[in-house]
């Protein structure tokens, strides 16, 4: 009967001039000029610390689950500092052949009005801090959490889904067609 030893795999991500991390247990809270970006690690089996000018993530065990955990928190921490330093921004388009559709904000919720000429608003969940604007027949989503941005893009493609039809054919609907993530 062998026994293996543990494996511990680490990795360093460097924190940039401007951004202060913030570690309480599995809570990690990245402020930067253009807000706070918080995110909970109780359910990724890492441990984090924060030393003078970068942050370490270390994952024990032989299998590749653990090395490809450990990337992953590696991933949403960059997310974290990009999105704190510059945000991040998803450009949607409305599209519409017969029944011009609009859009307003009401609180956090998106409402989509006159989509194929229905009577009631279709209604899309904002994630978050997402801050949303309109620019003619573009929606603009701008925000710090790449997840929040992604999602509530998602919802509002979501909210304009043609059922029980071609979508050959219907191609009306609000669609993603930039992302910065820069």
């Amino acid at each position: 009967m062998s026994t293996k030893k543990e494996r511990i795999t680490e990795t360093k991500i460097s924190i940039p001039d401007g951004i202060s991390v913030d570690l309480n247990d599995t809570e990690l809270a990245i402020k930067g000029p253009l807000g706070t970006n918080t995110k909970s690690f109780v359910r990724i089996p890492v441990s984090l610390s924060v030393g003078d000018d970068d942050i370490i993530i270390k994952a024990t065990g032989n299998r590749k689950f653990h090395l490809s955990i450990m990337n992953t928190a590696r991933s949403l921490i960059t997310n974290m500092i990009k999105g704190a330093t510059n945000g991040f921004s998803y450009r949607l388009k409305m599209v519409y052949a017969h029944f011009p559709m609009s859009v307003k904000v009401s609180g956090d919720k998106l409402l989509i009005e006159n989509f194929y000429g229905e009577r009631s608003p279709r209604i899309a969940r904002i994630m978050g801090e997402c801050k949303l604007k309109t620019e003619g027949d573009d929606v603009v989503i701008d925000g710090i959490s790449l997840e929040d941005v992604g999602q509530t893009a998602a919802n509002i493609e979501r909210a304009t889904k043609v059922k029980k039809k071609d979508q050959r054919v219907f191609l009306d609907g609000i669609y993603v067609y930039e992302k910065k993530k820069e």
